[in-house]
């Protein structure tokens, strides 16, 4: 299996050495990894794998059945064979906008939990912008006003965000109903990596996620829409912090 090396906290990392453990048609595998593949609403990262005597671009990253398969576009030189050593480099931009982003996300999520007894239905997040289903929802202008209010008042106070692994069954006690759907997470994950906002929120999430709220920036509620009965939808972007 593919060791996830960004968790639970250092997915701040951005250059890394791996070794490749398959080399398939347009794809490797590596006995590690920091790029992060595609999954809870996050996209994957991408990057630059090289290694003596060749480059390639990775374009994709996915789990599977266990492994971390790395979807690449060859530039130079030839796949190399399992047992190769090879240099990661992860857009670190895009990486940061993603953080921010995934980050902001809990944020909204908390407020609207809060304010309204709506838990998250669904979300995606992405470099420029970013959309959340609520259930039981249905927001006004003033409702959406609000939201946005109140997320930016928790980014300003500048809560740190620790990322840690916790047994389980403490992390479904300390959980709030409504925040996370804990039931779609396999009983066999034990232990469980949450994210934490201090004194304000705390999700299980396998995301990347930024050091301090204050690095997210400025919340922006660009769009609502109904998805159907009881299921409201909040889109945001956001702003580059001061």
């Amino acid at each position: 299996m593919t060791d996830l090396r960004y968790l639970p906290d250092a997915d701040d990392v951005t250059a890394f050495t791996a070794t490749i453990t398959e080399t398939g048609q347009d794809s490797v595998f590596l006995d590690g990894t920091y790029f992060y593949p595609e999954g809870g609403g996050q996209p994957a990262d991408r990057g630059v794998l090289e290694w003596d005597g060749g480059r390639a671009d990775v374009v994709d990253v996915r789990k599977d059945h266990g492994d971390v398969r790395h979807d690449v576009e060859l530039r130079a030189g030839e796949l190399p064979p399992e047992g190769t050593t090879v240099e990661g480099r992860i857009d670190e931009d895009r990486r940061r906008k993603l953080s921010r982003m995934h980050t902001a996300q809990h944020v909204v999520s908390r407020v609207v939990l809060e304010e309204y007894g709506a838990g998250t239905a669904g979300n995606q997040v992405y470099p420029d912008r970013s959309r959340i289903d609520f259930e039981p929802a249905s927001f006004d202008k003033e409702d959406l006003e609000r939201i946005e209010r109140r997320s930016n008042e928790a980014i300003e106070r500048d809560h740190p965000v620790t990322k840690e692994n916790r047994p389980r069954p403490a992390v479904e006690e300390a959980v709030d109903e409504g925040r996370a759907l804990l039931d779609l997470i396999p009983d066999s994950v034990d232990p469980l990596r949450v994210v934490e906002i201090e004194a304000f929120d705390l999700c299980p999430c396998g995301g990347t996620h930024v050091s301090r709220l204050g690095e997210i920036g400025r919340i922006t509620v660009t769009d609502h829409v109904s998805k159907g009965e009881d299921v409201a939808r909040i889109e945001f972007e956001l702003e580059e912090p001061a």
